[in-house]
């Protein structure tokens, strides 16, 4: 079974230590490696579709809390809270009220609308040791978020390009969704009780699934506390689904951070606020992707792109050479010496780096390794940069 710790531990992506904390997961080298690739693709997916990118405090006041609501729904989930200085701090379980702020921190007309916000950014859920687990279940989480303010007239528009961000980003990624739910409300405590509200939301998310012929499933006391939202699933190998991606509307928050837009009429209008997270939390989403590629990451998100094999020391200069030439040029490339093993042996340890560039006597004579593909398959002597090309 393609289990996320196992593989995790051969491609030496993660690791844990009690002095640091259950749930609380570290990224060595190469999982850092992975990580960035990701932030790096979906920052600039985000860039070239209207978004800016922001950056805010891991914590706040309590009273922010208060004021989104997540204190009187969400507390349970939450740290305590710390003394500091005659004030209580609080680690954000998530990032919408910083940015319901950074919104209200300027005046706002219509013209800046729809006005898209987005970070990487950490936020914390105080979860119970019994379900925490590699990567898939955490209590610190770096969560893809984003938020447009828009006009109500302007919500089913955000939402459907939301969802065209997800559906491109997931494809880029080799992510399949297991299926489609529209997450809906409870009768508990949890959810702010006003049906007005909920109606109005719901509206709006179903308009658009059903306008993009999308089957779903409709779920209650799986929304959010202050919204429904479309939750993108996906499925682990045993089947366990979890959610990945979600798009969410509040009509909610708007209105406890008493945000407005100049609009047209030069009179105050309250926005919408679309959340959405195109690839979900990193950690659970690089779980999913060691799991569905079985480790073996497409060229662009793996660890170690290259990695150049000299068949004895008489090659290890040009080997050396080679490394620096793909470090120039942008790849994460290593060198695997002769005294590690076989070129066999060093060829099965490092199954799952995409390119393996061996380098003999006869590819030094000709300056171009003999490059070799992960599965076997030989692509015979290439430049560096057509091996850049290529990755």
């Amino acid at each position: 079974m393609n289990d996320h710790r196992r593989l995790g531990r051969e491609l030496d992506l993660f690791d844990t230590d009690p002095l640091i904390g259950s749930g609380l997961p570290f990224w060595l080298p190469n999982g850092a490696a992975v990580r960035k690739a990701i932030e790096d693709y979906v920052h600039d997916l985000e860039r070239r579709n209207g978004y800016q990118h922001v950056n805010s405090p891991v914590l706040a006041k309590q009273e922010l809390y208060e004021r989104s609501g997540h204190w009187a729904h969400y507390a349970d989930d939450m740290f305590p809270p710390m003394d500091v200085g005659g004030e209580r701090f609080v680690l954000r379980p998530s990032l919408c009220p910083h940015h319901a702020l950074i919104f209200k921190a300027r005046p706002r007309s219509h013209r800046d609308l729809p006005l898209r916000l987005a970070e990487l950014g950490g936020q914390y859920r105080s979860e119970l040791s019994g379900v925490l687990g590699g990567l898939t279940r955490v209590r610190a989480m770096q969560l893809n978020d984003g938020h447009v303010f828009c006009a109500l007239s302007q919500a089913a528009q955000e939402v459907n390009a939301a969802l065209d961000l997800i559906e491109q980003a997931h494809a880029r990624l080799g992510i399949a969704a297991a299926r489609y739910r529209l997450s809906l409300g409870g009768d508990d405590g949890k959810y702010v009780d006003d049906p007005g509200l909920w109606e109005r939301s719901e509206a709006i998310l179903r308009g658009v699934l059903d306008a993009r012929g999308l089957a779903y499933d409709e779920e209650k006391g799986e929304g959010a506390f202050y919204g429904p939202k479309i939750d993108v699933q996906i499925a682990d190998p045993l089947g366990r689904e979890s959610t990945l991606s979600t798009v969410q509307v509040d009509l909610y928050m708007p209105g406890r951070f008493d945000l407005s837009y100049v609009g047209p009429d030069q009179r105050e209008h309250r926005p919408v606020m679309v959340h959405r997270s195109v690839v979900g939390a990193l950690e659970r989403l690089v779980a999913h992707l060691v799991e569905v590629h079985g480790g073996a990451l497409p060229a662009w998100l793996a660890p170690v792109q290259a990695v150049v094999l000299p068949l004895c020391d008489a090659e290890m200069g040009f080997a050396q050479e080679l490394v620096r030439q793909c470090l120039d040029e942008g790849l994460r490339a290593e060198l695997s010496p002769p005294d590690r093993g076989t070129l066999g042996a060093r060829i099965r340890a490092h199954r799952l780096v995409p390119y393996h560039l061996v380098v003999g006597a006869r590819e030094v004579a000709g300056g171009l390794p003999s490059v070799r593909l992960r599965d076997g398959s030989q692509l015979g002597p290439l430049h560096i940069a057509q091996i850049v090309k290529s990755i």
